[in-house]
C-alpha cells in the first residue's frame, strides 16, 4: 500500500470508530483458529487495537483440540454426541486445567505482551448451569457428565474489570448450581449467553469457516448478509446443516435477546476482526435482525 491507500483505509474507518466507541463487543475465539499460535497473536493484537479505539471487548475462548490433546495423553479417549464432549469427572479435572491454566492466561499473556490490559477470568465465576443430556444419532437420551448449559451469569468480576479498562477473557466452564462444582460448556453457547445478557453491539464468532456459505463446497459462495428470518429458511431448505446449525440458532437467539448484530468470521485470515468491523465490504456474515 501506498500511503494515500493507508490513508484511505483509516478514511474508510473512521464512521465505525465513531459509531462503535462505547459499545461491547463479545468476541468467540474457536476452532483451528486457535492452533496457529500467530494467528492467535494476530487477534489479540486486534483486540488489543478495539480497546484503544475506545471499544469494550470481551473474549470468551473455546480450547477443544488442546483438551482433546490432553485426555489422549492422560489416556482419556475423546467422545462426542450431538456435538458435545462426553465429561466424565476425571475429565472435567483435565478440562478446568487445560482451559484454566494453559489456554486463558496464554491469551491474556499475549495482550499483554502488545499492551494490551486483560485479565483471566475463569468461567465458573461467571457462568451458572445445570447439567445437561445429551441425544445420539437415533434421538435416545445420552448422559453427557459433566456437561452443562448456562441459566444465568454472574457479572460482578467482568464489571469489575470493565470499570478499570481491562478486557475480560473468560473460560467455557459453569458453576453448576447447587454444589458449584465445574461444568463444561460449548463456548459458542457460553458466549451467546453472555452475548444476551449483556445486550452487545456485536458478537463475533472467530472460527475456521468463512462465513455462511450457500454452497458448503465452495468458498467463494459467502452470504454476507442474512436476517434472522432468512437463516430460519435457510436451515430448513439444508443450506445451513450439519455444526452450523446450532451457531446460527443461537446468533438469532441472541438477536432476539437484544443484541445488535451477530458477525461470522474466518479466524485463520489475518486481522479478519478488523476487516469485518472497520471496513464498507465487510469479510464474513453477518446475522441481522
Amino acid at each position: 500500500m501506498n500511503p494515500i491507500d493507508k490513508a484511505d483505509a483509516l478514511i474508510e474507518a473512521l464512521p465505525y470508530l465513531q459509531a462503535f466507541r462505547g459499545k461491547t463487543f463479545l468476541i468467540k475465539m474457536g476452532g483451528s483458529a486457535m492452533e496457529d499460535p500467530e494467528l492467535v497473536k494476530n487477534v489479540m493484537r486486534d483486540i488489543v487495537f478495539l480497546e484503544v479505539a475506545g471499544i469494550n471487548p470481551i473474549v470468551v475462548h473455546g480450547g477443544g483440540k488442546a483438551i482433546s490433546a490432553a485426555m489422549e495423553k492422560a489416556g482419556l479417549e475423546a467422545k462426542f454426541v450431538g456435538g458435545f464432549r462426553v465429561t466424565t469427572d476425571e475429565a472435567i479435572d483435565i478440562v478446568a486445567r487445560v482451559l484454566s491454566e494453559e489456554i486463558n492466561p496464554g491469551l491474556v499473556r499475549m495482550m499483554r505482551d502488545f499492551g494490551g490490559k486483560a485479565v483471566g477470568i475463569a468461567g465458573n465465576n461467571v457462568f451458572l448451569g445445570e447439567k445437561l443430556r445429551g441425544k445420539d444419532a437415533e434421538g435416545n437420551s445420552v448422559d453427557l457428565g459433566r456437561v452443562g448449559e448456562v441459566i444465568g451469569c454472574q457479572l460482578a468480576n467482568m464489571d469489575a474489570a470493565h470499570d478499570a479498562g481491562i478486557v475480560p477473557v473468560i473460560s467455557p466452564l459453569a458453576a453448576e448450581l447447587g454444589t458449584g462444582r465445574p461444568l463444561n460448556i460449548n463456548a459458542d453457547l457460553a458466549a451467546a449467553a453472555l452475548a444476551k445478557e449483556l445486550r452487545v453491539a456485536k458478537l463475533v464468532y472467530l472460527s475456521d469457516v468463512p462465513g455462511l456459505l450457500a454452497d458448503p463446497k465452495d468458498p467463494t459462495s459467502l452470504i454476507k448478509s442474512v436476517t434472522r428470518k432468512e437463516a430460519d429458511g435457510l436451515i430448513a431448505d439444508g443450506t445451513i446443516s450439519g455444526g452450523m446449525i446450532p451457531k446460527i440458532r443461537s446468533a438469532v437467539d441472541a438477536l432476539n435477546a437484544g443484541v445488535r448484530k451477530v458477525h461470522f468470521v474466518d479466524g485463520r485470515q489475518p486481522h479478519s476482526l478488523l476487516l469485518e468491523i472497520f471496513t464498507d465490504g465487510g469479510i464474513g456474515t453477518e446475522v441481522v435482525r
